[in-house]
């Protein structure tokens, strides 16, 4: 077996969700924007800065890890964000509601422990 095969699975891991979790970051942007935010505050830190940490979580680390660029640090904050998403703002909903955060949450989960791979920002510098 190819010895870089691992890499080539970290490079689809990283491509897929964090592209998959900027259609959902990406619409949050425009929120920021208008005169009364309304947006989930989860942990009571205010609707704006709930939106500023989502926004983070789901824009600005998905774009990071998508080019693997300090991966592991930037899988810290997408794995919180979807932490808070399955149990917190979806705590009392059925599995199949909270099923997509849950799977976001395991898929950056492993990009924290294992980082970005061969092919990426990281990768190179090595």
């Amino acid at each position: 077996m190819n010895k870089n095969f691992p890499d080539l699975g970290l490079l689809i891991l990283r491509i897929g969700f964090a592209s998959l979790m900027l259609t959902h970051g990406i619409p949050k942007i425009n929120s920021l924007f208008e005169s009364s935010i309304k947006f989930a505050d989860p942990i009571g830190l205010g609707e704006t800065t709930s939106l500023i940490l989502a926004l983070i979580g789901e824009v600005v680390a998905p774009l990071l890890i998508l080019i693997g660029f300090k991966t592991k640090l930037a899988a810290i904050p997408a794995v919180i964000t979807m932490f808070v998403a399955a149990f917190v703002i979806h705590a009392n909903d059925p599995l199949n509601v909270k099923e997509k955060a849950l799977l976001f949450l395991f898929g950056f989960l492993v990009l924290l422990f294992t980082g970005a791979g061969k092919y990426s920002v990281d990768g190179f510098k090595k």
